[in-house]
């Protein structure tokens, strides 16, 4: 059976990630106790399920994220293929969503707070303690940062983690904006700022690195080139290292000012190469949150009579 266990922070789109596996046609079982999850996933083998999703975080008590890395090991000495997807997000973006839907964090009644109340100071503090509880767990498996990151950008990136062939190390190459900060996500980190910015060309400036002209531009410059070969080389270089660590993923930012031309550019060019070595995914985070805020700015159509 592949089996994909789904934890994170609190309010950073584990339900998303769930009703995309559930569409896809696996078993999903929320809020499972840690202490139950083998018997569950005896259970609905013994039923010939082939793909079950389980999420496993602190609604379920401290407990059972104490007790998950343990029982990794258990499912696949049963010849289960077994997966973990983290979904984080920073503390702003996560005191905004609870702000939004006016939900109380599962850890904020607990005793350890200063406070029982859902207010600013002890949702910052649950959002705190359940990023230290949950730390140990993000070394296990693919992990996925959703600040400043659309939900339907979040429903694609899940479909394309379960439809990437299964391999020892796949590596996700991600693009990003400097100005909203560096993504949680990324094991590596490349900054391309130093690149001819084809912002300044007034032909370039409001297309993308997956343009034709923006490609033929950045391809024609020797230095862009060079900055390619030389962070595919180092990646090349260390890839054995990182798969004897028995990492399974490992995902390798590449930043530019506004991530919308040279980063793109660099992350589509490398996957495309390093395609050949190892399984490969692409993301492009600026880019899925410039076609969010254009869906949520297009004027309004006229009502005609």
């Amino acid at each position: 059976m592949r089996v994909i266990l789904v934890t994170g922070m609190s309010g950073s789109g584990k339900s998303i990630a769930l009703h995309v596996l559930e569409d896809a046609g696996y078993a999903v079982v929320d809020n499972l106790p840690a202490r139950f999850l083998v018997d569950v996933i005896d259970d609905l083998a013994s039923r010939a399920v082939r793909r079950a999703a389980v999420s496993i975080d602190v609604r379920a008590g401290v407990e059972a994220v104490h007790e998950l890395p343990s029982l990794l090991p258990a499912l696949r000495e049963r010849g289960h293929d077994v997966q973990l997807l983290f979904i984080t997000a920073d503390n702003a973006t996560l005191v905004q969503r609870y702000s939004e839907t006016r939900r109380r964090h599962p850890l904020s009644a607990h005793s350890w707070t200063r406070t029982a109340t859902p207010d600013s100071r002890g949702l910052d503090e649950s959002i705190d303690e359940e990023r230290r509880l949950l730390q140990p767990l993000e070394s296990f498996g693919y992990l996925i940062d959703t600040s400043r990151l659309p939900a339907q950008a979040l429903r694609e990136w899940v479909r394309d983690f379960i439809g990437q062939e299964r391999a020892a190390l796949t590596l996700s190459f991600e693009s990003f904006a400097f100005k909203q900060g560096v993504p949680a996500d990324a094991d590596l980190v490349f900054d391309v700022r130093c690149l001819p910015n084809p912002f300044y060309v007034p032909a370039l400036k409001t297309l993308t690195g997956l343009d034709g002209p923006v490609i033929d531009y950045l391809a024609a410059i020797p230095a862009v080139g060079q900055m390619i070969d030389d962070i595919e080389a180092f990646v090349v270089r260390w890839l054995p290292a990182y798969a004897a660590d028995s990492r399974s993923y490992l995902t390798i930012g590449i930043g530019c000012t506004g991530g919308q031309h040279r980063s793109v550019y660099c992350v589509e060019t490398l996957a495309r190469r390093l395609q050949e070595i190892h399984p490969a995914l692409v993301r492009h985070r600026a880019l899925a949150w410039m076609t969010k805020q254009a869906a949520t700015t297009l004027p309004a159509v006229a009502k005609t009579s």
